[in-house]
């Protein structure tokens, strides 16, 4: 269990924090707002009025007992590039940005903010995999041109070999794991035997994976 802040609670920051402490974790929940403090606090472990482009008033937060800081200001560009800078004065090496727009992205990034995050594109490009791929229920990018893929496998490969599914894929197609209801097969060869409703971790390219899209549905 570890312990998050998360400074604005907007949806974005809610769903976050909720699902922080969904989790098992310890969330801070910061915001400007009274009303919406008040609304939280009860689901969160706590929750702070506090005015997140003031230094002072962070440093009073003990940040430096979260494993990390999520900003997740929304719209307010200004706020969330001050709360940044005051992060960075005060040390908290473990930030999380969210960016609205090309331009927030580029100055968080010169500020030494790696973790940048925009949840719109980011659901916008899953939910465009999810329509182009429906075998593919979820997929996770791992750098390096690199991803990994969760495959339900349909009726029409029921007792399919794996050697047959992956079978003259561009280049390496790794298979992570194969999940059957409560069993979980992690070494799993070519010949190994496919069921309905099995879940398949593939890694590999875009274009490796694309090529076996088809074999898939």
């Amino acid at each position: 269990m570890a312990h998050f802040t998360v400074i604005g609670l907007g949806r974005f920051g809610v769903a976050a924090s909720l699902e922080l402490v969904h989790l098992g974790h310890t969330v801070t929940g910061v915001d400007h707002n009274s009303k919406i403090i008040e609304r939280y606090v009860e689901e969160l472990t706590q929750a702070v009025i506090c005015d997140a482009t003031d230094e002072s008033a962070l440093r009073e937060l003990a940040l430096d007992k979260s494993e990390a800081v999520l900003i997740a200001i929304g719209e307010d560009m200004q706020a969330s590039l001050l709360c940044t800078l005051a992060l960075k004065n005060l040390g908290v090496k473990e930030i999380w940005v969210k960016a609205s727009t090309r331009a927030h992205h580029t100055i968080v990034s010169k500020l030494g903010v790696q973790r940048i995050i925009h949840p719109e594109e980011e659901m916008g490009a899953r939910v465009a995999q999810a329509l182009n791929y429906p075998m593919v229920n979820n997929y996770l990018s791992i750098g390096h041109g690199l991803y990994v893929v969760e495959v339900h496998i349909r009726k029409s490969l029921n007792n399919s070999p794996l050697e047959q599914v992956v079978a003259d894929a561009r280049g390496s197609v790794q298979v992570v794991l194969v999940k059957r209801e409560q069993e979980v097969f992690n070494q799993v060869g070519h010949d190994f035997v496919l069921q309905a409703n099995d879940i398949v971790l593939l890694c590999g390219t875009r274009a490796e994976l694309k090529y076996l899209a088809p074999r898939l549905l």
